[in-house]
């Protein structure tokens, strides 16, 4: 299962990296922005109706019975990682656009596929990784963007309640959409599963070369020469170790069992690019956007290697009866 999940990891990491090196070479100019600007926002909001379609009442009614792990995942997620965004863009030297992105970075929700599948593969509770993962991403529509208006003034990211109608238009609208048609779309969402991930990877990849054609335009790589992109990967680095150890003394506080325990490590310490691309592509003017994201794609890069490599360690270290909960 690793190793599957490992070759389509690496596949798109590829394949988000090779749409920075278009859109570095071959940048949207033009009348070809406009069309390129309409395709992505269009991808955007089929992403999240199909997000909001393939949510589950059902998951979140069962999670109920694990409210104390939720509120750490949550609480971890929505409170520790802010904090820690806002020491971080207060560090000398720190400029204001990379500061907003490592800002902008710990304000996202958790990731929902990786998260399930590393508990699942170190032998932890997969139910309660679906729960909080699903809770994580569904309040991170609304938290994050409220998070941003009230933070991220203080690192020159321009966000302003102007975004509120994107927000609604792009993100609030089509998720809630989709979540009501569930009963006549769920099916078909549920066959098509590789469609349906092509969509949401391809719908980032567009926002990624979106974002990042309309930066380098303005000076992107100007601004982020390679000793600023050894200083992000540093501290996105720190950022992973600070969180990780975190949760384990978390878990430990809370007497969570080690099935409860491994979700709370890997939903707890990880964000998820599926969601802030698009969210960042609806809030910041798009000459923003490339250094916005640039620290929430090496964070994520680093965050699965790291939880790959704490996966198979759980794993060897399980007992032989132990299966995944749930």
């Amino acid at each position: 299962m690793l190793a599957r999940l490992k070759g389509v990891i690496d596949l798109y990491i590829a394949a988000l990296f090779g749409a920075v090196l278009l859109a570095s070479v071959l940048p949207a100019r033009g009348g070809f922005v406009p069309v390129v600007q309409a395709v992505t926002n269009a991808a955007i909001v089929l992403l999240f109706f199909l997000h909001g379609a393939r949510l589950s009442r059902e998951a979140i009614l069962a999670g109920a019975g694990h409210a104390r792990l939720h509120v750490a995942v949550l609480g971890t997620t929505f409170v520790v990682f802010p904090l820690l965004g806002l020491a971080l863009a207060a560090l000398p030297g720190i400029t204001p656009g990379i500061g907003a992105g490592l800002l902008f970075l710990t304000l996202l929700p958790s990731t929902v596929q990786s998260s399930i599948a590393f508990t699942a593969i170190a032998r932890g509770n997969v139910a309660a990784a679906v729960c909080s993962a699903s809770f994580s991403n569904l309040l991170g529509i609304f938290v994050t963007p409220l998070l941003a208006s009230l933070l991220m003034g203080r690192a020159g990211a321009g966000f302003s309640w102007d975004s509120a109608e994107k927000i609604t238009l792009q993100l609030l609208l089509p998720f809630v959409g989709g979540h009501l048609l569930r009963p006549v779309v769920g099916r078909w969402v549920a066959r098509h599963r590789r469609l349906v991930t092509a969509v949401d990877r391809g719908s980032i990849l567009l926002v990624v070369y979106s974002a990042f054609g309309a930066a380098v335009l303005s000076g992107l790589w100007h601004e982020v020469p390679p000793a600023s992109l050894l200083l992000i990967a540093a501290l996105t680095s720190l950022l992973l170790a600070v969180v990780l150890a975190f949760t384990r003394r978390l878990a430990k506080a809370l007497s969570l069992t080690r099935e409860d325990a491994i979700v709370l490590l890997f939903c707890g310490s990880k964000k998820s690019l599926a969601s802030g691309v698009p969210i960042a592509g609806v809030l910041f003017a798009p000459a923003q956007v490339g250094l916005i994201v640039l620290p929430l794609m090496i964070f994520h890069q680093i965050q699965l290697i790291v939880c790959a490599a704490l996966a198979r360690r759980f794993a060897r270290t399980a007992g032989p009866g132990t299966a995944p909960a749930g």
